[in-house]
């Protein structure tokens, strides 16, 4: 199948980057679906071509004679919303549509003043698309097509308090489309409430990973984490490896160690401002610095081509997560490794990771870092004995109870 079969608009196809040629399954599936008018829940593996999927349909259906929004994706990083507006501003450019970014870390004067442009399509982070529609600094009544790009993420309690205020200041008749790589069964209801009579397009099967993505598991001790992973680096002549780490706080102190060992290194969590968010990104992207700490939050939105390797420091505490994170290898049919780094400790995450990927996931020893930590026996620390001491001495009453009143 080519795009041409796709009933896509002759000046769009012409507007399409000279490489596509072939639509992706996600593409087959959900174009016919969008252009149709029709909601959609469509669930496929990242880097699988999720944005031209909504993006080319949703653009399509704009009016360029109009200034007024018509088109709204949601997304939940700011980079994220950077890279979908990046990958659709071309083709808007040809059917004389203008796209604007909104979330924050940008100047709020900067963006009412594009907004003043009249802007037929956004890509917003909920916050700052809030704070501007609770200042009436735009409205969304000609709003035809909403998408929730990451749908999953955009629906956890986090973003959900914004996304009810921003369901209620739009058109109750609209097409709404929700993107997502993985769904957890908790917010299938959630997700089906949102549409009205949806087609549900399942591209690859939920929560599977890429078959191009070869996933390795290391046990190693806990204190061993950040010196097995500079072996690794050193041994291997990968040009670029994004690591992923849960705590932010931890991210800058891994990029720290890494620096120290001579490996060019960067940063990027969600405390950074945008300005150092940017730089590193495109420092990491650019080649300028081999390797990129990133917290979950940021495994949303980043994308950089024939990223050969991931590597987990920790394995996230949401499973879902890993496939996000793993995700961002292997994509548009390229091959890619997965590495973490695993200590007896996280066991249960690993074993929750296992049962949503379906995947068997053994363990490996590393080269030249023995495993001495010992697993996690579920007892207490204290002896048996102390913990009845214990509950001895807080039965006992105080002494200022036998003390009479002064």
């Amino acid at each position: 199948m080519t795009f041409n079969e796709l009933s896509l608009h002759p000046t769009l196809l012409a507007a399409l980057p000279a490489e596509l040629n072939t639509p992706t399954r996600i593409q087959q599936l959900a174009i016919p679906v969008a252009l149709a008018g029709q909601d959609l829940l469509a669930l496929a593996q990242t880097g699988s071509g999720k944005t031209l999927a909504f993006g080319l349909p949703l653009l399509q259906g704009l009016d360029a004679a109009s200034d007024r929004v018509q088109g709204l994706v949601l997304v939940p990083t700011r980079e994220l919303a950077t890279q979908v507006n990046a990958a659709l501003q071309g083709v808007a450019e040809a059917l004389g549509l203008r796209t604007l970014t909104l979330c924050g870390g940008v100047p709020q004067e900067q963006q009412q003043a594009e907004l003043a442009l009249g802007p037929q399509l956004l890509v917003a982070t909920p916050g700052r698309l809030r704070d501007l529609l609770a200042q009436r600094r735009l409205g969304l009544s000609n709003l035809r097509t909403l998408v929730l790009d990451e749908a999953d993420r955009l629906l956890e309690m986090g973003f959900w308090p914004d996304i009810q205020w921003l369901l209620n200041a739009m058109p109750t008749e609209r097409q709404t489309l929700l993107f997502s790589a993985t769904l957890p069964l908790e917010l299938e209801s959630l997700a089906t409430d949102l549409l009205t009579n949806p087609i549900r397009i399942e591209a690859n099967p939920l929560n599977r990973l890429v078959s191009e993505i070869e996933e390795r598991l290391h046990l190693v001790n806990k204190s061993s984490k950040v010196p097995a992973l500079i072996s690794l680096l050193k041994a291997q002549d990968w040009p670029q490896v994004l690591v992923f780490i849960s705590a932010r706080d931890d991210a800058d102190g891994v990029a720290r160690k890494l620096a120290k060992a001579g490996i060019a290194v960067a940063a990027l969590h969600g405390e950074k401002d945008q300005g150092a968010r940017e730089q590193a990104l495109a420092d990491f992207k650019a080649g300028k610095v081999r390797v990129l700490v990133a917290t979950d939050l940021m495994a949303r939105g980043i994308h950089v081509e024939a990223l050969p390797v991931v590597i987990n420091l920790d394995l996230p505490a949401n499973a879902p997560v890993y496939v996000h994170r793993i995700g961002r290898t292997a994509r548009a049919g390229q091959k890619g490794l997965a590495l973490s780094l695993v200590c007896h400790g996280e066991a249960e995450t690993l074993a929750a990771i296992r049962t949503l990927t379906g995947r068997a996931l053994p363990l490996e020893e590393l080269e030249g870092f023995p495993v001495t930590d010992q697993p996690a026996s579920g007892e207490g620390k204290r002896a048996p004995r102390d913990k009845q001491a214990n509950r001895r001495t807080q039965a006992k009453r105080s002494v200022r109870q036998f003390k009479g009143k002064a």
